[in-house]
């Protein structure tokens, strides 16, 4: 923590030196339009939005902690910074991935994520009375918020639901259990992952998380509509949905172009 400190100071120093610099008065007399000046100053700067985080951060650390001039600074908002696009694994990894657990139980669990997106701490809370054959759906009952929801059930993944609960008879109402008897331990699973991942050769540490991103980007690949993946993932804002346009580069290049309708 102390280095971590001296860190943060070291950098507030160097951004604070470049304002003083740039204002051409000492710290203490800077007025909050020279301080405007010097934030639409980097705002105009082909910096990230994490380096104006930092420059921004020192000027409120300077006049809100040090200087007790709150006021001159009120008008600073932090700028969002920008979510990473999500790792995404091909068909192909997650099939090596699969194939590198050596417990059925986790192999079935992680299978179900990335066959239906579901969350971990969804999955791993997954009842007998929870899947619908007949309506070809799974009710996810523990979703983030609370919200209810359904995800599809593949006739492949019933199969191998079937396949596995008839070979493992986990104690009722679950489908996955722990050694204790209570419904499987996520941050267990997550370990299990880990090892399966390290052992399948791939060369990426997965998570949960990844297979339900790639769950997203296959249905978006293969034309689904965004309004039912949102649907699926259990998306409160369309916006947490949007990220997936950004990865699926097939759905892009195969937009057909007004290019077509000229003559050659």
């Amino acid at each position: 923590m102390a280095q971590r400190a001296r860190g943060t100071i070291q950098i507030y120093s160097g951004s604070l030196r470049r304002f003083e610099e740039f204002v051409g008065v000492d710290l203490g007399e800077a007025s909050q339009e020279a301080i405007r000046w010097w934030v639409d100053h980097l705002r105009l700067q082909p910096i990230s939005s994490s380096t104006l985080r930092v420059h921004y951060s020192a000027l409120k650390f300077l006049f809100e902690k040090t200087l007790g001039q709150p006021e001159k600074v009120a008008f600073i908002s932090m700028p969002h910074a920008k979510a990473p696009l999500p790792k995404i694994l091909s068909p192909g990894e997650v099939a090596q991935v699969l194939a590198g657990f050596t417990s059925a139980k986790y192999r079935m669990l992680f299978t179900l994520i990335y066959a239906t997106g579901m969350r971990i701490n969804e999955a791993s809370l997954l009842q007998t009375q929870d899947i619908n054959a007949v309506q070809q759906v799974i009710h996810v009952r523990n979703g983030k918020g609370g919200r209810e929801r359904l995800v599809p059930l593949d006739g492949r993944l019933y199969g191998r639901l079937r396949a596995y609960y008839k070979h493992e008879r986990p104690p009722v109402p679950w489908m996955f259990t722990s050694k204790a008897g209570g419904s499987i331990c996520a941050e267990t699973a997550r370990r299990a992952l880990l090892c399966a991942s390290a052992s399948s050769g791939i060369g990426k540490v997965v998570t949960p998380h990844m297979l339900r991103h790639a769950f997203a980007t296959n249905l978006l690949e293969h034309g689904t509509d965004l309004r039912k993946i949102q649907t699926v993932l259990g998306h409160e804002s369309i916006r947490s949905t949007v990220i997936y346009t950004h990865v699926a580069a097939s759905q892009i290049a195969a937009i057909r172009s007004p290019m077509q309708d000229l003559p050659d």
